[in-house]
C-alpha cells in the first residue's frame, strides 16, 4: 500500500511540471498557461471563423488575374460570352488566360459621384463586375462575378458598344484630354482645386490650387488607350454629368484622383488629388 501510494504520489507531480502549452492574448500583454484541449478547442473554431468570412472582392480579382491556375478554378465553364447581339459558350479548353490588369503598374475606378467612393470594400455584395473600357472603340467589355458559397465565380463576359447621347459622352471627351494638350489646356478649370499631402507633414493633406503651367509641371498620369473599372454598386451612367477617375497604383505607392465635370455644355477638369506615397 505504501509503494502504491509512493507512486501515485510521483505521477500527479509529473504531470503538474509538464510544460503546458502558452497562450498569448489578443493584446500580447500577458501570458496564460491553458490546457491542451482548450487549445486545441480555440484552433477549431478560429478554422470555423475563417472559413465564414466572406472573401474580399478586391483581394480575389487580384488573385484571379495574376494566377491562371486559380483562374480556371474560378470561372465557370462553358462560360457565356456575349458580344453584342451575339452569343457562345466557351470551354474550359478553349479558355485563355485573362491578365485583366495584373500586367499593368495602376488601375483605374469610375464614380458618378464622391459618395459612390464610400462602396468600394463592401463585403455585404453578393454580385460584381469588372470591366474594361476602349477609348478609341468606345467598347465596354464586363465581367460578371458572383459570389457562390462565399467564393467568387465569373459566370459571363458580356462585350458592347457605350450607349450614345445627344451630348458628347465623357469617353469621348476623356480619350481627347488625355492625348491631346491643346485641348487639355482649354479644358481645365482655372485655377484647378489641387489637394495633396502636405510636404512638412505627411500625416496632413493641403489643399490649394495649380495655375497651367504647375499642371503640366505636374504630368499626373492619364491612361490613354483603355480604362479599368470594378463595380461595386456605383451607377456609372454613359451619359452622366460629373465623373470621377481614380488611379492607383499596384504596388507603388501611386494615388491620384481627377474630378470631372459638365460646365456650359462641355467637360472640364474641375479638381486633382495627389495623395501618392
Amino acid at each position: 500500500m505504501l509503494v502504491m501510494l509512493f507512486l501515485v504520489s510521483c505521477g500527479n507531480g509529473k504531470k503538474e511540471t509538464t510544460s503546458p502549452n502558452v497562450y498569448v492574448s489578443g493584446a500580447m500583454d500577458s501570458l496564460q498557461f491553458v490546457p491542451d484541449s482548450v487549445n486545441l478547442q480555440e484552433e477549431k473554431v478560429a478554422d470555423k471563423t475563417v472559413m465564414r468570412t466572406p472573401e474580399l472582392f478586391d483581394d480575389f480579382i487580384f488573385n484571379y488575374a495574376s494566377d491562371e491556375h486559380l483562374q480556371k478554378q474560378r470561372t465557370v465553364f462553358p462560360l457565356p460570352y456575349y458580344n453584342g447581339e451575339v452569343s457562345q459558350k466557351i470551354t474550359a479548353k478553349e479558355w485563355k488566360y485573362d491578365e485583366l490588369f495584373a500586367n499593368q503598374s495602376y488601375y483605374t475606378l469610375l464614380f458618378d459621384n464622391e459618395e459612390e467612393m464610400e462602396l468600394v470594400g463592401d463585403t455585404s455584395l453578393i454580385s460584381m463586375q469588372a470591366e474594361w473600357i476602349y477609348l478609341a472603340t468606345h467598347m465596354v467589355k464586363r465581367y460578371y462575378f458572383e459570389r457562390v458559397e462565399g467564393e467568387w465565380m465569373l459566370e459571363a463576359i458580356n462585350l458592347r458598344h457605350m450607349e450614345k447621347g445627344a451630348e458628347e459622352n465623357f469617353v469621348s471627351f476623356y480619350a481627347k484630354f488625355a492625348t491631346d494638350s491643346l485641348f487639355q489646356s482649354q479644358h481645365i478649370r482655372q485655377p484647378l482645386k489641387y489637394v495633396t499631402v502636405d510636404p512638412d507633414d505627411e500625416f496632413s493633406i493641403l489643399e490649394t490650387t495649380l495655375d497651367l503651367n504647375q499642371w503640366f509641371a505636374f504630368a499626373p498620369l492619364l491612361p490613354t488607350e483603355k480604362l479599368s473599372n470594378i463595380c461595386y454598386g456605383q451607377q456609372n451612367e454613359d451619359n452622366s454629368r460629373k465623373k470621377i477617375l481614380k488611379v492607383n497604383g499596384i504596388g507603388n505607392g501611386y494615388a491620384n484622383i481627377f474630378y470631372f465635370r459638365k460646365h456650359g455644355g462641355e467637360w472640364e477638369l474641375y479638381k486633382y488629388e495627389d495623395t501618392s506615397i
